[in-house]
Order: structure tokens, then C-alpha cells, then sequence
């Protein structure tokens, strides 16, 4: 059964970018990219999912804001699992593979309070319970706490460089 058979077609996929060097990521937005790409984003309380196919070398990453839809129907890629669709249809499109997909996941920082379950912490979780539906192992993190980060994701070999911003 594909991805689109599971969910139907949520309309945010985009095509593969076949653009080589670096792309700056913001909040709300989907990239992937079939040729090795530095993906930048710049996170607080928000989360980044890196996916990537180890064996094509073809990776993406989104930035949602949110963990859930307060507006029932909207498919805005700053939430949580409109933001992860979008992203596997995207590798998905380019040829990758769901059961080789790796995942790692970034951000969700208790910036502006206290750490607990803050907007940071229910980013995270909804981070893991999206891969954990499509059964995508998280092969690292680097979540929470009370600064943000900036990632830098090498979308063919999937490596990533986090830099603490304090």
C-alpha cells in the first residue's frame, strides 16, 4: 500500500528540488532535494523532521510550528502531520523508499517559559508520534531544553551539524 493509498492525497507535495548547494528553510515549508543539499533552518520552540534514504542519498526536512490543526480541514504545512505528509509525499515523489527512510528530529525548545509541556514539548511529541505512524525509526535528536538551534542537514548523507543559540 503506497502513502497516498494510507492518507489520500493531502495536495503539499511538492516536486524534488534538483538544485545542488544550500537551502535556508523557514518556519512552515517542506524541501526536499535529489542532489546533495545543505538544508539551514533556525528553530525555538518549533520542530524539525530530517528524513533521508540512506541508500539513494535523497533527503528533506520541514519546520512546522504547531502540533495540531486547530482549524479542522486546514493542510497548512506549520502543523505537525500536514508538515510530515508533505514531507514523506515529497521523498516519496523523488523515489525514495518509506521502509528505508531515516529520521531525526530538532527544536522544540521552552524559549519564551519554563521547560515542561510547553508548545517546545507537545512539538516534540507530535514528532514522534507522526514517525511512529509510519513506523520510521529516529536514528538522533537534539529536543527541548531553553535555547534555540540552529541545523544545518547534509540531505545525502544525512548528517547534521546543531549550533546552540544562547
Amino acid at each position: 500500500m503506497t502513502l497516498n493509498e494510507l492518507i489520500g492525497s493531502s495536495g503539499l507535495a511538492q516536486p524534488a528540488s534538483s538544485e545542488a548547494g544550500t537551502f535556508y528553510l523557514h518556519a512552515g515549508q517542506v524541501h526536499v532535494a535529489t542532489e546533495p543539499t545543505r538544508i539551514t533552518t533556525i528553530l525555538g520552540s518549533c520542530v524539525a523532521i530530517c528524513l533521508w534514504d540512506p541508500l539513494l542519498g535523497i533527503g528533506g526536512m520541514n519546520h512546522y510550528l504547531l502540533p495540531s490543526n486547530a482549524k479542522l480541514g486546514e493542510r497548512a504545512p506549520r502543523f505537525a502531520d500536514t508538515a510530515t505528509i508533505a514531507l514523506l509525499e515529497s521523498l516519496l515523489a523523488a523515489g525514495a523508499s518509506l521502509p528505508r527512510l531515516k529520521a531525526k528530529i530538532f527544536g522544540g525548545a521552552s524559549v519564551l517559559a519554563f521547560p515542561g509541556r510547553g508548545l517546545g514539548e507537545k512539538n516534540i511529541q507530535a514528532a514522534r508520534e507522526q514517525l511512529a505512524r509510519w513506523d520510521i525509526p529516529i536514528v538522533s535528536s537534539d529536543v527541548g531544553g531553553i535555547h534555540g538551534r540552529k541545523i544545518v542537514f547534509q540531505t545525502d548523507a544525512g548528517e547534521t551539524t546543531v549550533k546552540v543559540l544562547r
